[in-house]
């Protein structure tokens, strides 16, 4: 068997249990592992393009990729709440449908 071959069979086996492995994490988990791996990638391609130390900076952009996965899924979490928790639209001037011009207890705001 060719070299080639056992190394793309190993790639195929590497990525299949790669991704058997994330089947049963959450939403928080998958994003910092994907910020991980493309902090990695972006550290990796840095250091070899300036000359620096590779591993040096595959370990520091893999770092800094999984706390920015961690903060994004952090702030999509709170963007979805604050949308969800809305509950309607509410006026500033005080008119409310329980405060209607046809309702006899309307009171205008004063101004």
């Amino acid at each position: 068997m060719s070299l080639k071959r056992i190394l793309s069979r190993g790639a195929i086996a590497a990525t299949l249990l790669a991704m058997a492995g994330c089947a049963d994490m959450d939403a928080q988990q998958q994003s910092m592992v994907s910020g991980g791996a493309a902090g990695a990638v972006i550290g990796t391609v840095g250091t070899v393009m300036t000359g620096g130390c590779i591993p040096c900076g595959t370990a520091i952009g893999g770092a800094v990729g999984v706390g920015a996965g961690y903060l994004m899924h952090q702030l999509n979490e709170n963007t979805k709440a604050s949308s969800n928790s809305s509950s309607g639209y509410t006026p500033s001037n005080g008119y409310t449908p329980s405060n209607s011009p046809s309702s006899p207890s309307y009171t205008p705001p004063l101004n």
